[in-house]
């Protein structure tokens, strides 16, 4: 075995074993809890330090593996000399930018070393926040190895990365600034992960300020600190393991047996398991890349054309996004302070809304075909609801423990993941607990890292909005233009829809919602409403050219070009836009049932 394949071996399993324990940890202090009020004492902290562990660990996971998220419109360039030139320039710009986050996570570490502050456990904090410039230190080589083929290739990247390091030490002027602003968007848009945007601005703006670009990497442990945040790790893992498993198809056959009768029955089949795939796993990216094949040949078979199949699949693909246990809604939480269950049970309306909205259109279609059907047959419903029975029991126990308040959150997530690993590996018997297992978690940590760095990144970059006191700037714009709440809500559903199609999810939850939640305070909106509108604009935004995230996934996942995805989703997009303006400007779709539920 080579040193290199001993030291990917042994940070693979440290990662598994990342993951294992974080949820293992909060599932003790759950079952613990009965058992006279049992737990692990510093439990929190474990919890917050094994999230930093998976975030950076692997984003160095994301990083070798081609998982960081980006916008992919390289992908549209010709192939040749230009689409090389991209690459490079993009490989370069996100070498140069995760080189100067290493070198500002060097100096928190050095500070803390200063303070000399230890964990719960006795170590010493700056030692275990030394894994976040060792991964920053390490991506950064592996994005000048992969700028170029040729050394003169890499060593012009890493000239590129000294030159960065040198106009860090010039006086910062506004058009050098804007200039590096502007540099940095057109390689965000020729394929640098939008990690490294997120960053570079944040930094260029404190640069710009003369303030320590250490800013950015200090505001990691505002986010890690919060106590819902490790629930986005385990429930990334619960929707991989799924995922992986022969559970897509037997829930294809529950819902095919329960709407299979009706006309359009198979078009509702399709939403309703996106909706529920989406929710667990967070992203439409999983649900088309992993539902997608499954899902077409059966709308084909079925009788529906391609343009209906392709559209219904890429706009299916982000329904389920304010369903519990959804990421995004949990991550709203945390940015906004916005209690999570309440956030969960405003969005059930407007999500069922979003749902019934899709599936009635694929009815009104499926009339049209006259296809023949299937008849109702109690005793398929009654043998495909026994074999979808452990996935379909996931979400409702989930419910059962998080909306009793027998379980925190975390708890709750904790659960689930160790629920869904039980039922794959030793019930269902899809996964090998030894031999796939891992390497599923492997899957997760990749995107879990490319998440939670971005997350961090963008947090940076907010900091820098909330200290130049960018939100009170556009609150008295806004105030002094607009002085009706339906005419701020109608631009800022705008606003969001074209955001929400440039922007990735995450990362527009984290940068936008300190700048809104003042002007919706401003005018009266509720922040729970608030959060729905939001959510609900960005899920729609998915659908919405020029590169919305569900528009390149099918693109890439069916290849199809984007303009003629265009074409196929506008139905859906004009649909699913009705179904948005409902929610914003009926409040009582999102607050109704939370209301009745907070009565005496």
């Amino acid at each position: 075995m080579t040193a290199r394949a001993l030291i990917r071996g042994t940070g693979q399993g440290a990662l598994v074993a990342a993951f294992l324990l974080l949820t293992a940890v909060p599932l003790v202090n759950f079952l613990g809890r009965p058992l006279a009020g049992f737990h692990i004492p510093g439990s929190s902290t474990y919890t917050q330090q094994l999230t930093f562990y998976l975030a950076f660990l692997g984003g160095l996971v994301a990083t070798w593996t081609g998982k960081h998220l980006t916008l992919s419109t390289a992908g549209l360039l010709p192939e040749g000399a230009v689409r090389r030139y991209a690459e490079y320039c993009a490989a370069c710009a996100t070498a140069a930018v995760t080189a100067v986050l290493t070198y500002a996570s060097i100096s928190v570490v050095l500070a803390e070393r200063q303070q000399g502050a230890l964990l719960s456990f006795g170590l010493p904090t700056w030692i275990s926040e030394s894994v976040m410039p060792l991964a920053l230190g390490l991506m950064t080589l592996t994005y000048v190895r992969r700028s170029s083929r040729s050394w003169s290739g890499r060593i012009g990247a890493i000239a590129i990365v000294g030159m960065v390091f040198a106009l860090g030490l010039m006086r910062p002027t506004d058009p050098v600034a804007w200039l590096l602003c502007l540099l940095l968007l057109a390689a965000t848009l020729l394929e640098s992960p939008v990690y490294a945007a997120m960053a570079g601005l944040g930094m260029i703006l404190f640069w710009r300020e003369s303030t320590p670009v250490s800013a950015v990497t200090a505001e990691i442990y505002r986010l890690i600190a919060s106590p819902t945040l490790p629930a986005i790790p385990l429930l990334t893992a619960t929707g991989f393991v799924l995922a992986e498993t022969q559970a897509p198809q037997r829930l294809v056959r529950f819902f095919h047996a329960l709407f299979g009768f009706m006309a359009g029955g198979v078009a509702v089949l399709v939403s309703a398991v996106c909706a529920l795939f989406t929710a667990f796993t967070g992203g439409s990216g999983i649900t088309i890349i992993a539902l997608g094949g499954l899902l077409y040949p059966i709308l084909i078979e079925e009788g529906y054309s391609e343009r209906f199949s392709l559209g219904l699949v890429t706009a299916a693909g982000s329904l389920g996004l304010l369903f519990p246990p959804s990421l995004p809604v949990i991550l709203y939480s945390v940015v906004a302070k916005v209690p999570a269950d309440q956030l969960f049970i405003a969005g059930l309306v407007p999500g069922l809304l979003l749902l019934m909205l899709v599936a009635v259109y694929g009815i009104i279609f499926g009339r049209k075909l006259h296809t023949q059907r299937q008849p109702f047959v109690w005793h398929e419903l009654l043998k495909a609801t026994w074999g979808a029975k452990w996935e379909l029991s996931i979400p409702l126990l989930m419910a059962v423990l998080f909306g009793t308040g027998l379980a925190s959150l975390l708890e709750t997530s904790a659960f689930a993941c160790a629920y869904t690993i039980v039922i794959a590996c030793f019930i269902q018997r899809d996964l090998h607990l030894f031999r796939e297992l891992p390497q599923v978690l492997l899957k997760a940590t990749a995107l879990v890292g490319a998440v939670l760095i971005l997350l961090s990144c963008a947090m940076g970059l907010t900091s820098y909005l909330v200290d130049a006191q960018v939100p009170a700037q556009l609150l008295n714009m806004v105030q002094a233009r607009i002085h009706s709440p339906l005419v701020f809500l109608l631009a800022l559903n705008v606003v969001l829809l074209v955001l929400g199609s440039v922007l990735e999810i995450f990362s527009a939850i984290v940068v936008l919602t300190p700048l809104v939640i003042p002007l919706g305070t401003a005018f009266g909106i509720h922040p729970v409403h608030l959060g729905v509108i939001i959510l609900a604009n960005l899920e729609l935004g998915f659908l919405f050219p020029p590169v919305g995230l569900n528009l390149l996934l099918s693109s890439s996942r069916f290849n199809k070009p984007m303009i003629a995805l265009y074409r196929y989703v506008l139905p859906f997009l004009l649909i699913l836009g009705f179904g948005v303006l409902l929610i914003t400007y009926v409040p009582a779709l999102s607050l109704g049932v939370l209301s009745l539920l907070e009565r005496p």
